[in-house]
């Protein structure tokens, strides 16, 4: 199946860690820089269809071309997604997850 990408780059709070969330301006803006949360909100990425709206925690991370995703659990439904990391993401966490492997 091919995903129909909808590009969404918006601001937002992080309903995790309640911190500002800027855009990204040079692809989707996905998940808090500070905390890594997602949010459960696309069917098709940028889509805004599903309706589980529940949080999606970072419990890993894998290697991805020339950089990682971050591999979530949503807290609500349990489904696993991943997104790929944004330049801006706090490296400590992205470390941190690293061990989770």
């Amino acid at each position: 199946m091919v995903k129909n990408f909808s590009m969404k780059d918006e601001s937002f709070i992080c309903e995790n860690c309640g911190k500002e969330v800027s855009k990204l301006n040079y692809t989707a803006r996905d998940h808090c820089p500070y905390c890594l949360f997602s949010k459960h909100v696309d069917i098709m990425p940028g889509d805004r269809l599903n309706n589980c709206k529940g949080l999606l925690k970072p419990i890993g991370i894998e290697k991805f071309k020339k950089t990682y995703k971050i591999i979530y659990k949503c807290e609500k439904c349990g489904m696993h997604h991943k997104n790929i990391m944004a330049n801006d993401d706090n490296m400590d966490l992205i470390i941190e997850l690293s061990t989770n492997i």
